[in-house]
C-alpha cells in the first residue's frame, strides 16, 4: 500500500500516520529574514523560488496547516511579506523511507466484496505507516492481503484507505479495492453523506442530553503533535460533532457521537473543549481523575479502570454509505470491544449502588 492515497479523509483521528511524521520539535527546512527593503509580496509567491519542488498549492496547504510561520505566528496564504519578517518553513515529510512492506497479519474483516472491505480495527494498531511505525500497521496487512488477490502493488496508491481512525480507537474502517470505488467513497465522505456513529465514555456529567460542537480544529501552535480547538478566528478547519447522552454515571457519561466532518482527533478535541475529555485519553487530559471524590476507594476504582482500559474510551461503532458500484445503502455495526464494555459495566455497578443522597454529598465535599 503506497503512502499517498487519493482524496483521503480523516476521521477523529490522526492518525498515527500524519501526526507521527511531525516531531515534537519540527525540523526546520528553511529560515529567512527578509530584507529591510522587501516589497509587499504574497508569501506563497515569495517562497516559490526559494523552495525546491514547491508548488503554489503545496505552499498554501502548508501555510494553512501551520507548517509555515511568520514571526512565530500563523498567517493566511494571502499574507504579504513585509520588511524584516522572519519566515520559518518546517519539514512536513518524514526523513525515513515511506516504502510499505506487505506483512501477513490477521485482519478482522467484517465485510468484503469485489469493490470494498470493512475492517474492524483493534486497539493498538496503527492505521498507516509513519515515522517510527513502518511495520505492523493496517496498511502493511492490507498490502499483503490485496496482493494475494492479485491487485498490482504498483496500483495500490489509488486504492486502499478512504479514512482512518486513531491507533487506540477501535472500530470500523472502510477500504476501497478499486480505483473507481476509492474515488466514489472519497466523494461521499467529502459531501458528508457517510453515516459515522461513535461510542465514547467521557469525564463529567454532560449537562445537555444532546448537542452540537462546531469549533475549528488545527494543530496546537506550540506542540505540533497534538490538535487544539480554535473558537475564534480562521485558523484550523471547521469541524462539527453531534453528541447524545446514552447513560449517566454521575462522574462519567456514556455518549454517542456523529461526525459531519472528519478532522484529526475531532471527537477527542471537541469533547475536551466542552470540558469532557475522553476517559483514559492521555493526549487530551483524560488519563487522570477529572471528576469525582477524594476518597481512596474512589481513586482505587479509577486506577482499576485505567488498568483495564489503557487507551481512550472511543469506538467507531457504525459506518454507513452507498455502495460505490450498486449505489445500495450499506450499514455496518460492530460490538463494543471487551475493555470498553468491561469498564462501562464497572461504572454502572459502582454508581448504581450509590443513592442520590450519597452522590450529592460526595459531590459537595
Amino acid at each position: 500500500m503506497a503512502n499517498e492515497i487519493t482524496e483521503e479523509v480523516w476521521d477523529d483521528e490522526d492518525p498515527e500516520a500524519e501526526l507521527t511524521e511531525v516531531a515534537e520539535e519540527p525540523l526546520e527546512r528553511l529560515r529567512i529574514t527578509t530584507d529591510k527593503r522587501q516589497e509587499a509580496l504574497r508569501i506563497d509567491k515569495f517562497l516559490m523560488n526559494r523552495l525546491e519542488g514547491a508548488t503554489r498549492n503545496k505552499l498554501q496547504e502548508s501555510i494553512e496547516l501551520g507548517f509555515i510561520l511568520v514571526n512565530d505566528k500563523i498567517v493566511k496564504p494571502n499574507y504579504r511579506v513585509r520588511p524584516l519578517d522572519t519566515i520559518v518553513v518546517y519539514e512536513t515529510r518524514s526523513p525515513e523511507s515511506q516504502e510499505v512492506v506487505p506483512e501477513d497479519m490477521p485482519l478482522n474483516i467484517a465485510y468484503e466484496d469485489d469493490d470494498i472491505m470493512i475492517i474492524n480495527k483493534p486497539a493498538g494498531m496503527v492505521v498507516h505507516p509513519g515515522c517510527g511505525n513502518y511495520t505492523g500497521t493496517l496498511v502493511n496487512g492490507l498490502a499483503f492481503y490485496l496482493n494475494k488477490e492479485e491487485i498490482d502493488l504498483e496500483n495500490l496508491n489509488r486504492v486502499g484507505l478512504v479514512h482512518r481512525i486513531d491507533k487506540d480507537t477501535t472500530g470500523l474502517v472502510a477500504i476501497a479495492k478499486k480505483e473507481r470505488a476509492m474515488a466514489n467513497l472519497a466523494l461521499q465522505f467529502k459531501k458528508h453523506t457517510v453515516h459515522r456513529r461513535y461510542i465514547a465514555l467521557v469525564w463529567g456529567d454532560v449537562a445537555e442530553n444532546e448537542g452540537t460542537v462546531q469549533v475549528h480544529i488545527g494543530r496546537n501552535l506550540r506542540f505540533r503533535k497534538v490538535m487544539d480547538a480554535f473558537p475564534d478566528g480562521d485558523y484550523g478547519k471547521d469541524a462539527i460533532t453531534h453528541y447524545k447522552v446514552l447513560e449517566r454515571f454521575n462522574y462519567v457519561t456514556l455518549v454517542e457521537l456523529r461526525l459531519e466532518t472528519g478532522r484529526t482527533h475531532q471527537i477527542r478535541v471537541h469533547m475536551k473543549y466542552i470540558g469532557h475529555p475522553l476517559f483514559g485519553d492521555a493526549t487530551y487530559g483524560g488519563d487522570r481523575i477529572v471528576k469525582g471524590t477524594v476518597f481512596n476507594k474512589y481513586k482505587q476504582f479509577i486506577d482499576n479502570c485505567f488498568a483495564i482500559l489503557t487507551r481512550q474510551a472511543l469506538h467507531a461503532k457504525e459506518l454507513g454509505f452507498n455502495h460505490p458500484e450498486t449505489n445500495e445503502w450499506m450499514q455496518f455495526d460492530s460490538e463494543l470491544p471487551a475493555d470498553m464494555a468491561e469498564i462501562i459495566e464497572k461504572w454502572r455497578s459502582y454508581t448504581g449502588g450509590m443513592t442520590k443522597q450519597l452522590r450529592d454529598k460526595l459531590d459537595n465535599m
